[in-house]
């Protein structure tokens, strides 16, 4: 058996790389993206330790977050093309604010 410690630091790599996304990119897809790995960061821990502790309560809490993932993925999708139809890139930077 894998000890949970492998998880753990399975889960700390992938969050460092999505926060790094988050704080270094500009284009809105890759914001997506690093989010992405860090709620899969997050899901690999709640299965981790559920595991560990042998509840399945983690488990379920990873369907909520896959859940959630989904209806972020697809609201953002929506907001990027917006962008894009409205300003012509989907750099987060250049649009100071949306207007109709």
């Amino acid at each position: 058996m894998v000890p949970v410690e492998w998880y753990l630091l399975l889960a700390v790599g992938l969050f460092c790389i999505g926060l790094f996304g988050v704080l270094t990119r500009r284009d809105a897809l890759y914001f997506l993206m690093s989010i992405e790995l860090m709620m899969n960061a997050a899901n690999i821990n709640f299965v981790a330790f559920a595991l560990y502790y042998g509840d399945l309560t983690g488990q379920v809490f990873a369907l909520f977050v896959i859940a959630l993932a989904a209806a972020e993925v697809a609201i953002g999708i929506g907001i990027i093309l917006v962008l894009y139809r409205n300003f012509g890139v989907t750099d987060v930077t250049v649009p100071t604010e949306m207007r109709w």
